[in-house]
């Protein structure tokens, strides 16, 4: 474990494995009854890499039909089942960094109904994207955890909907065109998701499978109140940064036009309904879409 009192108190504000489980129990429950001391939060990635194995995308016909071995949804419940446990018996706090699938969506209900100080995101990946999008074996929506089926999809919205699911993360991780453009089963998972998340997840709005303000709270104001920043608000006095959105603009992505140096988007060419047209960071325009 880091050494997580001194770091809180430098400014650190969670704690996290990134991309990687710890799957040993005990380390787990150690570092979440020391964080507890803190008032620090655990961030986790609730995926079993023994269940994961080989792996490359979501277990179940689909995958079959294409020959590409599965990732069963039992590799991050049962992570998180655990996980959830270890809270239980530590009184840490701790944040579910990618929930996936209905059976997962369960297990969070359960620990929330019982007072548990646990919280959950989702991408925008998962709630807009299922693993029949990858079509024929492409490779940038390969992603860890892998697209799910629809029906999880729409699990997913729906608990984003109601509160289950506290927020929406942009899973932005970026890989070099070398590690993407080979077969799928060899391509490395991940892809850009900044620059794409909020015109992505309007598609929910305007399809009404969400309301916008439900939306907007779970990518910034409730981040922000989970991490104790002070952004995610316009609040007299909190920090102006702010973003302009017309929600009804219609455009198409072109990797040429992204701003990040990796150009693997799973929405490369799609059609998108609303955009960011300007950018304010401590009250200075930073961007601004002509």
């Amino acid at each position: 474990m880091t050494e997580i009192g001194l770091l809180k108190a430098a400014g650190a504000v969670a704690f996290t494995d990134g991309d990687k489980s710890v799957t040993n129990a005990q380390v787990m429950r150690r570092a979440l009854t020391y964080a507890r001391d803190f008032d620090a939060l655990i961030v986790h990635h609730t995926e079993d890499p023994d269940l994961v194995g080989d792996g490359v995308m979501n277990e179940g016909e689909f995958g079959a039909r294409l020959g590409l071995l599965g990732i069963p949804k039992a590799a991050e419940t049962i992570m998180l089942e655990r996980d959830i446990r270890l809270v239980a018996l530590s009184g840490g706090r701790y944040h579910a960094a990618s929930i996936t699938c209905g059976e997962s969506l369960e297990v969070l209900r359960r620990a929330k109904d019982a007072g548990l100080s646990v919280t959950a995101a989702c991408s925008i990946n998962h709630i807009t994207l299922n693993e029949n999008d990858i079509g024929p074996y492409r490779t940038f929506l390969k992603l860890s955890p892998p697209l799910r089926a629809e029906d999880d999809r729409k699990l997913l919205v729906a608990a984003l909907a109601s509160g289950l699911l506290d927020m929406v993360m942009s899973d932005h991780n970026p890989q070099d065109v070398e590690t993407k453009r080979l077969p799928f089963a060899e391509a490395a998972p991940g892809a850009i998701g900044l620059e794409t998340m909020l015109s992505a997840g309007l598609r929910l709005v305007h399809s009404g499978e969400i309301e916008l303000m439900t939306l907007l709270r779970a990518m910034s104001t409730r981040p922000a109140e989970l991490l104790g920043l002070s952004g995610g608000t316009l609040k007299s006095g909190a920090p102006a940064d702010v973003i302009v959105v017309d929600i009804d603009v219609p455009w198409i992505i072109d990797a040429v036009e992204l701003k990040s140096k990796c150009k693997n988007t799973p929405f490369d060419e799609a059609r998108m309904t609303g955009r960011v047209v300007r950018t304010i960071v401590a009250g200075r325009t930073v961007y601004e879409y002509v």
